[in-house]
């Protein structure tokens, strides 16, 4: 046996492997027109161009689940739209007097400088004035001219201007470990300069009272700063202008002394308490000598009051052109003396007065500069450059170098000159682009400048504000025409936006700054009015192009659609790109703003529309108005997913009510086009699989497909109202469901007319139908069950309505039905081969040889290799026997598991599985009172293919296996197995089985029983009887009960005893007593029991069977649990219930017909006479 269990299907192990069927999802295979069908009104036959329509519908569903992502929206990265300019816009045209006069300033500021140039500037004055001729586009003989003219002008005056800020680690010199320091300073003329002599001491040059190195200087040439006490960091923050006579020779000097004043000795006495340190006592006593000696016996020419800290000599010629602004290290006034600590100076050095006709005129610096940096600008910005709307203003060495020359000798402060670039630039942006983070930049310039500085001149502080309100005007302006130059999907549009508000939010900050302000509202709200009036204007302009309301109702619907989705494509884009930016930089909610205003015109436009055409409305109107309503229910879905945002109050709410007829009849139109594409399907179906992956044809694809895509659409209808949705969910899951049956239908009629191959007894086109019956059940379970509408207050979340829940339960029977019909027909074809194997092992194998059944050899050499070793054994005839059936079966389930998807192949396997144990009953029942050999060699077959089936676990369940028809063969083969005897035995042990299943149908009967050791005898006894059959045609009976010991063989002396006959009741009530006189061994034996069988006595007829019940005996009082001390106890009251003989319990009875010998012939013939009364039992 060991080895016939190792006999499985190697196919069968596979099956749980093998991955269960995948619902393709692709287009359908005969679908090959990838052009957009109409959207006319649907004819029959369109079925392919309805559906093709549909899945647009569905594709443009598709972006729109949940919030979008800027990701996803962000798809170009070209150029940004180039924005409108205007010449007009920028600074006016100078005349050509005035341009000489800008020609001839430049001029004068080139040949004329002074200072050292930094290194990214020019030194080489024909390159500057080469590039000034390039720039106002003079010729030759008028650059010469130009350049004589100026040379022959006076030189102007120069003066250096000195910001003294701060000082830090001077030497302490006050006995506090203090200073108090001052600065001295002035101009260095060349013949005051210090002179180096061979042999002497280095010296420098000071500011030293009484000093004897040098001869005073002017005082008007000497500045000092005021005296910070005690620090050795002390700041000033103070600024002087000197005259310079000589730029190349000149020289800026600055002394730092301790300022000490004179004092007694007693008041010297009283700052001991100042004295710091071993170190500052010493300092201490010299300053007493030192007051000591100023108030008696030193000269009026000794100085012995301040203390030298430090001095710095600085060429004016080594002054930057753009000034410096930097720490200098203080310098010794000989190789003596001892200093430390540095000194933070500002210095620049400008013009004081100028000879040029523009000075004359009392024109200032700050316009010259104006002027000549828009000159600049305007040369250094070709058009003709690629992308010159991304150029950052970065100027050629030469223009930079110009500019800083005249800014400086023009005397223009940081802030002057961060305002003059920001007017001269913004203004330029809005004549030829310039980059907005260039823009911003100088924006941000001049906050930084106006920080510090915090004043202008009111004339420039109004040219700054004017500035700013042509650029606000400018920017409001392309805000008004969004989506023309900053469209949602190109990044660099998108990136210039940002840059663009930003620029404005900086001018939002300067507002409160002016003290004449450029704006007369706050800028937030006038681009709020300006985004509004963009969106209108964006709106009628769409409306016009898609949907002019001079046409007819139904010509406008078209437009009207396509307008709607373009309108939510761009609240998807407000929402995505530009409302993060509005909100982020100017707390400006431009999402809200553009929501409610476009969903209110759209839905005004929607009702009217609505209202004209429903009383025209027809296939063509009922589908525009369908797409239409999608379109507005995901808009207000939309705002809906919006975390604190509610569609009550928007204007599209309650605008389902006016589409509900057209949505109905588009549903019923859809209901006609299904069939329509599912019928085409299967007319050019071929029942063969799509490819090598599938095993399902085409049209189930195409019908997957359909029903897939209906469900979507339901999902995207979301209808809000409950009740109409019910009505109308309903209604499409009945329409899905008939779409489902009628496919079914279909692939029925298409299979019957194929002609099958001749003597196939597996087909490939039933496992194809039989594999498209199974797609098409999951995919409209998943579909039925994704048609949830909502049922209001009283709907519980995530649970199925009650109408679509018995829908599908419904449409599940109706489709498994269909499999199994299939598989019946697909299995049908293996009936006789199957008879054939089972007649083979029915015959003795003595007599019939394996070659006697060919077929099973022929169509098992794919399996042979692993039959064939298992066979090499000992033969075992029961081997031989049933080796052919095992190799058919193997052949066949290799083609099976090809052919169909599992599930399938679990049916079939079950069908064959039935079908096998139907062939070995229909073989025992035609052979009686043969051989134990014979149901030996049937219980060993069943055994192979149970094991055979199961497959160690990938074929069909144990379970499954052991279920059904199978308890029945098995029972059956175990009772041909056994002799008379025990067959009566297990009669009365299937009557003992059979009182705990059967139901309170026939009425109860309490009796009780109890064994008397002493007597040896067995008392019964009858009390009462409840719910009896009526028999009679009074509705009542004339029940009594025959009481009798089981099996006869055990109880072979003992007769069946009776009650009286209770007349006229259902109810009757006996308590009689009755004794049976057996051995409490025979008691003990298997199967032993009383049985009570209640009769109807009919006085003119033949007695009625009422029903029957069995009490084992083993468990009684006094066979279970002998009585202590031998006396009679009797037992508790039992209810038993009456029953009718069950299938089991026959099978026996059926053994036992079969037999020939006298027991069991009398055992037959007792049981059938208490049969026949039960024929009149309705």
């Amino acid at each position: 046996m060991s080895t016939l269990l190792d006999i499985k299907s190697s196919v069968l192990r596979q099956v749980q492997v093998c991955p269960s069927f995948r619902r393709k999802t692709e287009q359908e295979p005969e679908t090959t027109n990838s052009q957009e069908p109409p959207t006319g009104a649907w004819k029959p036959g369109d079925g392919v161009e309805f559906f093709a329509h549909m899945r647009l519908i569905l594709k443009k569903g598709d972006g729109r689940q949940g919030l979008p992502c800027p990701e996803v929206l962000l798809r170009s990265g070209s150029p940004a739209p180039a924005e409108p300019v205007d010449p007009n816009r920028g600074l006016r045209t100078l005349t050509q007097e005035e341009v000489e006069m800008l020609y001839e300033e430049a001029l004068y500021t080139v040949l004329h400088r002074a200072g050292t140039m930094g290194p990214d500037q020019v030194d080489d004055e024909e390159v500057l004035l080469s590039y000034l001729q390039q720039v106002f586009g003079t010729s030759s003989e008028e650059h010469m001219e130009a350049i004589m003219r100026v040379k022959k002008a006076k030189a102007p005056t120069y003066a250096l201007k000195v910001s003294v800020m701060r000082a830090k680690n001077l030497l302490a010199k006050d006995p506090n470990g203090f200073s108090d320091p001052y600065c001295m300073l002035g101009i260095l003329p060349a013949s005051s300069a210090p002179q180096e002599s061979s042999g002497q001491k280095e010296q420098r040059f000071g500011f030293r009272k009484g000093s004897k190195r040098s001869s005073p200087l002017p005082a008007k040439c000497i500045q000092v700063t005021e005296v910070k006490n005690s620090t050795l960091n002390p700041v000033w923050k103070e600024h002087f202008l000197f005259e310079i006579d000589d730029v190349n020779t000149d020289q800026l000097h600055l002394d730092i002394w301790d300022h000490d004043d004179d004092v007694s000795l007693a008041e010297a006495c009283r700052k001991l308490n100042e004295v710091i340190g071993l170190k500052g006592m010493t300092r201490y006593f010299k300053q007493i000598v030192k007051s000591a000696r100023a108030n008696g016996t030193a000269g009026p020419t000794e100085d012995h009051t301040d203390d030298f800290l430090g001095c710095l000599n600085i060429p004016i010629r080594e002054v930057p052109v753009a000034g410096a602004d930097r720490w200098f290290k203080l310098e010794p006034r000989s190789s003596a003396s001892r200093v430390q600590g540095d000194c933070h100076l500002v210095l620049k050095l400008i013009t004081t007065q100028r000879d040029t006709v523009m000075s004359q005129r009392g024109r200032s610096g700050f316009l010259s500069y104006l002027l000549l940096l828009s000159r600049v600008l305007r040369f250094e910005h070709r058009v003709e450059e690629p992308n010159s709307s991304s150029w950052r203003g970065e100027l050629s060495g030469p223009g930079t170098t110009v500019l800083c020359l005249h800014g400086a000798q023009s005397n223009l402060s940081p802030l002057q000159l961060a305002v003059l670039h920001w007017q001269v630039s913004s203004r330029h942006h809005q004549t030829r682009t310039l980059d907005y983070g260039y823009l911003l930049g100088l924006l941000e310039d001049v906050q930084a400048h106006w920080e510090e500085a915090a004043s202008l001149p009111q004339e420039q502080e109004e040219s700054l504000a004017d500035s700013f309100s042509a650029f606000s005007e400018f920017g409001l302006r392309l805000l008004r025409q969004l989506r023309d130059y900053f469209p949602a999907t190109n990044s660099t549009a998108v990136y210039r936006l940002e840059l663009l508000l930003k620029c404005l939010e900086k001018l939002q900050l300067f507002q409160p700054a002016f003290e004449i302000c450029p704006f007369e509202t706050e800028l937030s709200m006038d681009i709020a009015a300006a985004l509004k009036r963009g969106n209108r204007e964006w709106y009628d302009q769409l409306l016009n192009t898609k949907s002019p309301r001079e046409q007819p109702g139904p010509q406008r619907l078209a437009g009207l659609v396509e307008l709607a989705d373009i309108i939510y494509e761009d609240l998807q884009s407000c929402y995505g790109v530009y409302a993060s930016l509005f909100h982020g930089i100017l707390k400006v909610d431009f999402f809200t703003l553009t929501f409610r205003q476009l969903e209110r015109l759209v839905a005004e436009e929607a009702w009217v529309l609505t209202e004209e055409l429903s009383p025209k409305m027809n296939l063509e109107v009922a589908s525009g108005l369908f797409e239409l309503y999608l379109t507005l229910a995901d808009t207000q879905r939309f705002w809906s997913c919006i975390p604190g945002r509610e569609s009550r109050s928007l204007a599209l709410a309650g605008i389902h009510t006016p589409f509900l007829p057209a949505v109905k009849l588009w549903l019923q139109v859809l209901r006609d086009q299904a069939k329509w594409r599912l019928q085409g399907a299967v007319d050019v179906d071929t029942l063969e699989p799509v490819d090598a992956a599938s095993k399902h044809s085409s049209s189930a694809a195409t019908a997957s497909l359909c029903l897939s895509h209906i469900q979507e659409l339901w999902v995207r209808l979301a209808w809000p109202d409950p009740s109409q949705a019910q009505g109308l969910g309903t209604q499409l899951s009945q329409d899905m469901c008939e779409a489902s049956l009628f496919y079914t239908e279909l692939l029925r009629k298409k299979v019957d007319t194929q002609p099958g191959a001749a003597g196939e007894a597996v087909s490939e086109q039933l496992c194809v139908v039989l594999n498209n019956v199974e797609l098409v059940r999951r995919a409209s379970g998943q579909a039925l069950r994704g048609l949830v509408w909502s049922e209001g207050a009283s709907g519980l979340e995530g649970v199925l309505p009650r109408p679509l829940l018995s829908c599908i339960q419904a449409l599940d029977e109706d489709l498994h039905r269909e499999a199994h019909t299939v598989t019946a027909h697909l299995t049908s074809k293996m009936v006789a081969d199957i008879r054939k194997y089972v007649q083979h092992i029915s015959l003795s194998p003595d007599s019939i040889q394996n070659d006697e059944v060919s077929t099973g050899d022929e169509q098992g050499v794919r399996m042979r290799g692993g039959l064939n070793s298992t066979l090499a054994g000992p033969e075992d005839p029961r081997l031989q026997a049933v080796a052919p059936l095992l190799r058919y079966l193997d052949e066949k389930l290799v083609l099976l598991s090809d052919a169909l998807v599992k599930e399938n192949l679990n049916r079939v396997l079950e069908a064959l599985w039935e079908l096998l144990l139907q062939a070995i009953l229909q073989a025992l029942s035609a052979n009686r009172d043969v051989s134990a050999d014979f149901y030996g060699r049937f219980h060993f077959t069943l055994e192979a293919l149970v094991s055979f089936f199961h497959a160690e676990g990938q074929g069909l369940p144990l379970e499954n296996l052991r279920d059904g028809s199978y308890k029945r063969l098995e029972e059956e083969l175990r009772l041909h197995k056994c002799s008379t005897r025990e067959c009566i035995e297990q009669f009365y042990l299937d009557k003992l089985k059979q009182r705990t299943l059967e139901q309170n149908r026939f009425g109860r009967l309490t009796v009780r029983c109890h064994y008397e050791a002493a007597e040896q005898r067995l008392a019964v006894e009858v009390l009462h009887a409840a719910d009896l059959l009526p028999l009679d045609a009074n509705g009542l009976s004339d029940p009594f009960v025959i009481v009798e010991l089981g099996p006869p063989h055990l109880f072979p002396l003992v007769r069946s005893q009776r009650t009286q006959v209770k007349a006229r009741t259902l109810h009757p009530v006996y308590d009689e007593l009755f004794h049976f006189s057996v051995p409490a061994e025979a008691c003990r034996r298997r199967g032993a029991c009383v049985l009570f069988t209640v009769m109807d006595h009919d006085w003119l007829s033949t007695n009625d069977f009422a029903g029957e019940a069995a009490l084992g005996l083993g468990g009684i009082s006094g066979i279970a649990r002998p009585h202590v001390g031998g006396g009679t106890r009797p037992g508790q009251p039992i209810t038993v219930h009456l029953r009718r003989p069950r299938a089991q319990v026959r099978s026996a009875l059926r053994m036992l017909e079969g037999r020939t010998n006298r027991e069991a012939q009398e055992f037959v013939k007792k049981l059938k006479e208490l049969e026949k009364s039960m024929e009149a039992d309705p």
